[in-house]
């Protein structure tokens, strides 16, 4: 008789405690962001979508090493690399990436991609209106993702290769 004494005790005590949290809870001032009339305030951490970074210089960061392709477990980033030339230059090593893809209809946002790289081109924004009910819509290119050139930097100049007219 006396253990079923102390198990309903403890039930009870267990009840208190639970509603005791409850009590001091709905005692405290709600909390309520503004959004979407005010910008919401993300910790320093938050991993939102990913940017493409730039040197001081306006030039693509990325180098094309494939690390963070490889690092990502679950396989959404796509790249194509192409070289650099003396008249054409994109980044500051041998090559650059020509197609860098994330489909986040895949990504898990774990961030094994921005630890992966070695030159810091990639790394997380604080983006996070990325819904869409359109799939082809969540892969986003190079294009979509890679930083404004900063002030004063002159951007990388494409020439195309055009055949000579004789």
């Amino acid at each position: 008789m006396a253990n079923k004494f102390e198990e309903i005790f403890g039930t009870a005590a267990a009840l208190a405690k639970g509603m005791s949290v409850t009590f001091k809870e709905m005692m405290q001032p709600t909390v309520t962001d503004l959004y979407p009339d005010a910008p919401p305030n993300f910790e320093e951490r938050f991993r939102g979508v990913h940017v493409l970074q730039r040197d001081v210089n306006g030039m693509e960061k990325c180098v094309a090493c494939f690390l963070c392709a490889a690092a990502c477990p679950s396989n959404c980033i796509y790249i194509e690399a192409a070289e650099n030339s003396e008249q054409t230059r994109i980044s500051g090593g041998e090559r650059y990436a020509k197609v860098y893809n994330i489909d986040y209809n895949r990504c898990i946002f774990c961030g094994y991609c921005v630890e992966a790289c070695p030159t810091d081109a990639i790394t997380h924004g604080h983006g996070f209106e990325a819904a869409s009910y359109n799939t082809s819509t969540l892969v986003k290119r190079k294009e979509d993702m890679l930083v404004a050139v900063p002030a004063g930097a002159k951007p990388p100049v494409i020439e195309e290769a055009h055949p000579a007219a004789h």
